[in-house]
């Protein structure tokens, strides 16, 4: 069953004070970043090596310490937009999310969520993929639209996970009344190592008065752009269930690079991953805190 959450002023706050969650560990600070790589026709690339990818701190190249190109576990969030304007789409939207649980692998951990007024979780990370798709049944509606602080209170979740954190954010238009913003939520994914892949609907629903039509919040680009994570945007006729089906297949397709930070100087640095051969594009968080951190 869905719980409420609650307190989420409290928990933001107490979530940007934490230290980030090591990725690796060593004896050394090594900063961790996931790259999904694809070609000109957005097919995901399979099978690459290190000397393929360059990594850059400030511009300056950086030696690869370690390299990952297998299949890796996740831990994710499924959070599920299911304001008013969801209305006619909830059935759909359930489904699709089945496609991305039913692609979990053995190792993988989810709990799914659902956000208007109020936002829920259910409760315990599992890789249970049959309580997972029935908690989906557990979702409860309302309005407004909490879009910011629910990706907030995934974050929270997350909390104490080591390996890839994820967030999956699905809405069908912009944050109403958040008490947190695109900027504060993108600062909590910063600092503690998520991921965050948005999908964004377009939509149409009957207010009571007219017909209004909807489209995703803007600052989704940006969130999952910045994370290294991935955002898709649909018209309203779109099937929902392959876009879905294709995070699940880029987050089993990601390759995980880390460096060593030449200074540890508390600042934030920009992150740059370049590929060797032509014709490839990597897709990566675009910065990171040169913090003792860990």
């Amino acid at each position: 069953m869905l719980v409420r959450v609650t307190a989420l002023a409290v928990a933001a706050c107490g979530a940007l004070a934490l230290a980030q969650e090591p990725t690796f560990r060593s004896g050394t600070r090594i900063v961790p970043v996931v790259a999904t790589v694809v070609d000109s026709s957005r097919r995901l690339i399979p099978n690459l090596q290190q000397s393929d990818f360059s990594i850059f701190d400030n511009g300056k190249p950086q030696a690869i310490t370690v390299f990952r190109n297998d299949v890796t576990p996740f831990t994710v969030v499924v959070m599920l937009d299911t304001s008013a304007s969801m209305t006619a789409n909830l059935d759909r939207l359930k489904l699709a999310a089945e496609q991305f649980l039913i692609r979990m692998l053995p190792e993988d951990r989810a709990q799914v969520g659902a956000f208007n007024d109020k936002i829920q979780l259910s409760g315990t990370f599992t890789p249970d993929r049959d309580r997972l798709i029935s908690a989906l049944g557990d979702l409860m509606f309302g309005n407004p639209t909490r879009l910011y602080d629910a990706i907030g209170e995934s974050i929270i979740a997350l909390q104490g996970i080591e390996g890839r954190k994820v967030v999956l954010v699905f809405t069908d238009g912009d944050d109403t009344s958040s008490r947190l913003d695109m900027g504060d939520t993108l600062d909590m994914a910063r600092e503690h190592d998520v991921m965050v892949y948005a999908i964004g609907l377009e939509a149409e629903f009957f207010n009571g008065v007219r017909v209004e039509r909807t489209r995703p919040d803007r600052g989704l680009r940006r969130l999952a752009d910045d994370t290294g994570g991935g955002y898709f945007e649909l018209k309203k006729t779109d099937e929902l269930g392959p876009t879905f089906t294709r995070v699940a297949q880029e987050l089993h397709s990601q390759y995980v690079l880390g460096f060593s930070p030449e200074v540890l100087d508390g600042r934030e640095h920009k992150l740059e991953v370049k590929m060797t051969k032509p014709g490839l594009t990597a897709r990566a968080r675009r910065s990171y805190v040169a913090s003792e951190g860990n």
